[in-house]
């Protein structure tokens, strides 16, 4: 991951020909391996091992995807990766948000990966999922994160916490997924979630998902309000694109 973002900052020089610029690729490169470094403390602590291959991979495809997309991010909106890149905490963040925030990243993002250790490794609860499952699992965890970098490359007001952002003269994003979906970052969190369940091989940490996916979809519905007082002209996109997360569906 570091190696790629950092070939990325030399051939493109607008990462890195003045200082603030280099500060914030080492800001970047921080995060990503400090996110990595919590999933892969959360898999092996629980599975009590290091020796784990389909962990490893998982790791890989986390640190290649994140780390390809922060560059693309970077290029059209630097201001959205550079709040992201802190704490998702801000002074005019609600005590409700923070706490959905903390709960959907502690169940999900590292309750998951503990969980699918200790099941696979100890626990054993279920059989475990075929390899062709197990394979579309780690696709779909990979076209999730995937999905994530492209909402963010098509919303340039996409911070980690529900505000308004009238500082940066916030407007509707209703280009790319955002005609299609109203939360297309939020819909890629079953695609992660579920497939990183199904790759490691517990389909316990895979039902376990309705736990901070059922808090995910609480804190939508909580944005929805907040953009639909505030943000002029939310509430007719909202008619515009009838479905939240799911085409046809939801």
């Amino acid at each position: 991951m570091i190696a790629t973002f950092l070939f990325f900052s030399l051939e493109f020089p607008f990462l890195s020909t003045t200082p603030t610029g280099m500060a914030m690729v080492y800001r970047i490169v921080a995060r990503l391996t400090l996110d990595a470094a919590v999933v892969a403390a959360a898999l092996f602590v629980g599975a009590g091992t290091f020796m784990w291959p389909r962990a490893w991979t998982m790791l890989a495809v986390l640190c290649a995807v994140r780390g390809v997309g922060a560059w693309a991010v970077h290029r059209v909106h630097p201001a959205v990766l550079r709040e992201r890149v802190s704490l998702p905490m801000h002074a005019a963040q609600s005590l409700t948000d923070r706490a959905l925030v903390l709960g959907v990243l502690a169940t999900g993002f590292v309750g998951i990966p503990l969980l699918a250790g200790l099941d696979v490794w100890h626990w054993q609860v279920f059989v475990t999922p075929p390899r062709l499952v197990a394979g579309a699992g780690l696709l779909a965890f990979a076209l999730g994160w995937a999905l994530k970098n492209v909402a963010l490359r098509a919303n340039a007001f996409a911070v980690a916490e529900v505000r308004l952002q009238p500082e940066r003269g916030h407007t509707v994003a209703d280009v790319g997924p955002y005609r299609v979906v109203r939360h297309p970052f939020y819909a890629a969190d079953p695609l992660i979630l579920f497939g990183a369940g199904l790759w490691l091989g517990s389909y316990a940490a895979t039902l376990a998902t309705m736990l901070p996916l059922a808090l995910m979809v609480i804190r939508l519905r909580r944005e929805e309000q907040v953009l639909g007082r505030a943000l002029p002209g939310y509430v007719a996109y909202m008619r515009r694109v009838r479905f939240r997360l799911v085409p046809g569906l939801w």
